[in-house]
């Protein structure tokens, strides 16, 4: 399974005989700290540091589990291009409603008897974005784990934003309630892995990944997941005129009442131009098309105008990148219209 995993591009690591850790680092590096991209052991055919090892190279693999054939397998998921969807069902004290799934209020009238797992809130996170649930995708990978949980594989888009681990249980960054993300900074267990509590079992299905729903990643990209990975700014040739970056005053914003909101938003969006990184730029543009999304499903905007406006501001902040800008518009637009809003009129 490792080489055949390693042949379609996922890049893989072993994991230590019997359990879902990665294989323990040479005696050099557990007695000295280091980080790992610093570390000669990769090159020199070592597993050392984890997921910061995989990979694709088939001699390196073989010799790896011709050393200990018990290893388990596992798999770099940002390398790999994976966004992995680890539910869990754990026993697990339920904590308040509002923390079932971060950024949506659950109105006290909603009869929560009989949840008690991910299985649960990414059921009902499906169910209040009108999509399929993913625990019932036969189009993806399914894998069952040996503690009653599922792995949920997906492609992460091509072009797009990249997605970073989370943890279900996270008071900061999360999808749901026992629902983990594995992304990039991460692995996850490869399918026929045996650990001492059981075997990873794929599901009947499909047998590779499906391209990660769009409904999904704009779930993703609301509750923080998001990573930048936009390169610096271009530097001016000596001389050369510098202009100024277009303000607010001198863009297209949408007129006329009820428009304001969405504004003001892509105000935010432009103004991420003024630096390549550590803007929240993403975030800003997701939340941007969301809100258009709603707009348009209430009728305050045509969505072709919606559309036009949010990549606009977003090719002048980001426009190194218009696929991935594309992505982020057209996802957050078709999560959003499941929400009509309608602003308040100003006096």
């Amino acid at each position: 399974m490792a080489t055949w995993m390693a042949a379609r591009g996922y890049p893989v690591h072993p994991l230590a005989p019997g359990t879902k850790t990665p294989a323990p680092n040479c005696p050099d590096c557990r007695g000295s700290l280091h980080a790992p991209q610093d570390c000669p052991c990769p090159a020199q055919g070592r597993w050392c540091h984890g997921f910061h090892a995989a990979t694709t190279d088939l001699r390196t693999l073989r010799q790896w589990w011709q050393a200990e054939p018990g290893f388990g397998i596992g798999v770099s998921c940002g390398p790999a291009g994976l966004v992995v969807i680890d539910v869990d069902a754990h026993t697990a004290t339920l904590p308040d409603r509002q923390r079932l799934l971060p950024g949506i209020p659950i109105d006290d009238r909603v009869d929560l008897t009989g949840l008690q797992s991910g299985f649960d809130t990414l059921a009902l996170l499906a169910a209040y974005r009108s999509r399929p649930n993913p625990c019932e995708d036969t189009s993806t990978l399914r894998v069952r784990t040996p503690s009653g949980g599922m792995h949920i594989w997906y492609r992460a888009p091509r072009g797009g934003p990249g997605f970073r681990c989370s943890s279900g249980s996270s008071s900061k960054v999360a999808l749901a309630w026992q629902v983990d993300v594995r992304a990039v900074g991460g692995y996850i267990v490869a399918p026929t892995t045996r650990t001492a509590a059981g075997v990873y079992e794929p599901l009947p299905g499909a047998r590779v990944p499906a391209a990660l729903p769009l409904w999904l990643a704009a779930e993703l990209s609301r509750t923080g997941h998001t990573v930048e990975t936009a390169p610096a700014a271009p530097v001016a040739p000596a001389g050369a005129p510098v202009r100024a970056s277009e303000g607010p005053s001198r863009a297209r914003r949408p007129r006329g009442a009820g428009r304001r909101v969405l504004g003001s938003l892509l105000d935010e969006v432009r103004a991420c131009g003024a630096s390549p990184e550590g803007t929240a730029f993403s975030e800003k543009l997701n939340r941007a098309a969301f809100t258009a999304g709603g707009l348009v499903a209430a009728g305050h905007l045509t969505a072709g105008e919606c559309r036009d406006l949010l990549l606009e501001a977003a090719d002048h902040a980001r426009p190194h990148q218009p696929r991935r800008n594309v992505l982020i518009v057209e996802a957050g637009l078709r999560a959003g219209s499941d929400r009509p809003i309608h602003p308040k009129e100003r006096p």
